[in-house]
């Protein structure tokens, strides 16, 4: 029987990108490009082999139910049984929020290489250049594949493919294919309900991974691999064991480890917390973006303002500062030649300023100018949305404010989602595969999961089936209830209100460390929380966010410079040569994180 309890110190070690972990796994990401496919031809990747004969098979189980987990699950189900675990209702997903749209190099004022340039540009010298030109060279394949799948995409006779292109901030071109502003959700309900009706996909809602099943578990003398996960059936409370052919972690970014996000509240880096436990490595943790325009109001804190809206001419503008102001001065040229169409982190960072400059509380984000039918058209959820909180968008500035809304960084994989762990691959957010470097550019994140989500199903498809061994009941035998869910309430609380104070858009050395010795604190309270009683869907999530918020710290504290996402008041300029920053488990507990591999 397994224990529940997992308790104990979590060292850390660093390396550098040049080979896995434990000598399998993950191919060097420059090199990964090589063994891919177009999406009208085929794939043939490196099979892992096996004398043992397959038995009945086994299902994936997909954690996560947004547009990287249903993409891979959607490849995987002809041939497969798929079990897609989704922990709050299906429509919660971080997918169905997504505003702007995804990239397509489609126009005839488009390229590859421009497309490459924009994603290096904003990814400030980091970005994988081969990953980049993958995705790019897939772009146009992947929208095709969704307007198949019945997406309604918004339409322009003479636009490529009968589709009309947007322009974000950091893009050279319109290459932005969306359906008004609620691109995420047209897209995510089309493939949900293909999903839903598919015979061989087992979608459970309310449903929470608590741990991946290794074989160091199990206690097995051979190399690591992943066999199952064990997951907890929140309407019943108990903990289920999952066998399972392979495990896709879908699970999202980490926006709930800060007191503001954009994110849902499924955003609290489940995917990338079990990875690290399982002992994979993750990179570029310390790469957070924060939107630069989260709706600033009482009622409504988590509602986002899309990158598009700036991309079609609204104005970022100073309300009144005193007796006298109006309001309504334009400070972007300040800070960047490209004004409002700079990219989000420049954006974020000088709303932040003027901020704090001026003692605001928030700034205003002008679309008066481009018109009420023009608005009403192209920004109805927006329209709609600010008009039920007394804000008519095409008489009033909006008033903004940045949000936690993006992480960069996550599980190292190659291009076909593995991992480290033999089994486990991860998808989307939940990732880091070299794209999205210092910070990501819009509207490539919807574009990943969707090119990535095939490769990775391929790849499950092609591997050899194994006999699994038998895994161990989930074991509560030395647990109670929960006396005070008081407790995990507070530590949730100061956990995201510290990360706001110390981790945010602007950082110093002194306040990561401060940051980085309270999470210590608050960790020994939550693991001896955790080993006491049993475990609910708060207790896991704030699991989860502690370790992602220790990963975010520690990475931050090792990168002297300040580049992309990251700003440091102690280190403000960028170092000549820069590397992506890797964690990895040190195998010696209590070993000090090794400082080499990260920038010189």
């Amino acid at each position: 029987m397994l224990a529940q309890s997992r308790s104990g110190s979590h060292p850390f070690g660093v390396v550098p990108i040049v080979e896995p972990a434990g000598g399998r796994g993950v191919d060097r990401i420059d090199r990964c490009h090589r063994a891919f496919f177009s999406f009208a031809g085929g794939i043939v990747p490196t099979a892992m082999s096996s004398a043992e004969p397959a038995t009945d098979a086994l299902p994936v189980v997909i954690i996560g139910a947004g547009l990287a987990g249903l993409t891979v699950a959607l490849h995987l189900a002809a041939e497969h049984p798929v079990i897609v675990l989704a922990k709050r209702n299906l429509d919660e997903a971080a997918t169905a929020w997504a505003q702007g749209g995804i990239v397509g190099v489609l126009g005839d004022d488009d390229s590859i290489d421009s497309h490459v340039r924009d994603t290096q540009d904003a990814g400030a010298g980091l970005v994988d250049e081969h990953t980049a030109r993958f995705i790019a060279q897939h772009s146009a394949e992947a929208i095709e594949w969704l307007v198949a799948r019945g997406v309604p995409f918004s339409a322009d006779p003479d636009g490529p493919l009968g589709l009309h292109l947007t322009r974000e901030g950091g893009h050279a071109v319109r290459r932005i294919a969306h359906a008004a502003d609620a691109t995420g959700k047209a897209i995510h309900d089309v493939l949900l309900d293909e999903v839903k009706r598919h015979p061989n996909i087992d979608m459970r809602e309310r449903w929470m991974a608590v741990d991946v099943i290794t074989s160091r578990q199990l206690k097995r003398d051979e190399a690591p691999r992943c066999y199952g996960v064990y997951a907890l059936d929140i309407d019943s409370q108990r903990v289920e064991t999952l066998p399972a052919r392979a495990v896709v972690l879908a699970t999202g970014g980490v926006g709930k480890v800060y007191r503001y996000t954009s994110n849902p509240d499924t955003a609290t880096g489940d995917g990338i917390a079990m990875a690290w436990r399982a002992g994979c490595r993750v990179g570029n943790m310390e790469f957070i973006q924060f939107h630069p325009t989260c709706l600033y109001h009482p009622q409504e804190r988590s509602f986002l303002i899309t990158e598009a809206l700036r991309g079609e001419g609204a104005h970022l503008k100073l309300p009144s500062l005193g007796p006298g102001d109006p309001g309504g001065k334009r400070f972007m040229a300040a800070h960047d030649e490209r004004m409002e169409l700079a990219p989000r982190d420049i954006v974020a960072r000088a709303i932040d300023f003027e901020m704090k400059r001026h003692g605001l509380d928030h700034v205003w984000l002008d679309a008066t100018h481009l018109g009420e039918a023009y608005l009403k058209e192209h920004f109805p959820t927006i329209h709609a949305r600010c008009l039920a909180l007394g804000i008519d968008i095409a008489r009033q500035p909006i008033p903004v404010v940045p949000a936690a809304h993006y992480t960069c960084g996550g599980v190292v994989t190659d291009l076909r989602g593995r991992t480290d762990l033999p089994g486990l691959y991860a998808v989307g957010e939940t990732t880091y595969t070299g794209l999205h470097g210092a910070n990501r550019l819009a509207s490539n994140s919807l574009l990943e999961c969707v090119v990535l989500g095939r490769t990775c199903a391929l790849d499950i498809e092609a591997q050899t089936e194994r006999r699994e061994p038998s895994l161990p009941a989930w074991d509560e035998s030395q647990v109670e209830n929960a006396d005070e869910q008081v407790v995990i309430a507070h530590n949730w609380d100061e956990l995201r209100l510290l990360m706001w104070n110390y981790v945010g858009i602007v950082r110093t050395t002194k306040r990561l460390q401060r940051a980085l010795h309270r999470i210590k604190l608050l960790r020994s309270e939550i693991d001896d929380y955790y080993g006491s009683f049993r475990v609910n869907r708060d207790l896991l999530e704030l699991r989860n966010l502690v370790d992602c918020a220790e990963l975010i710290v520690r990475s931050a504290l090792m990168r002297h410079e300040s580049r992309g996402l990251h700003y440091s008041r102690d280190y403000p300029y960028a170092l000549p040569v820069s590397f992506p920053t890797v964690l990895m488990r040190s195998a010696a507990a209590g070993k000090k994180p090794k400082t080499r591999g990260i920038s010189v």
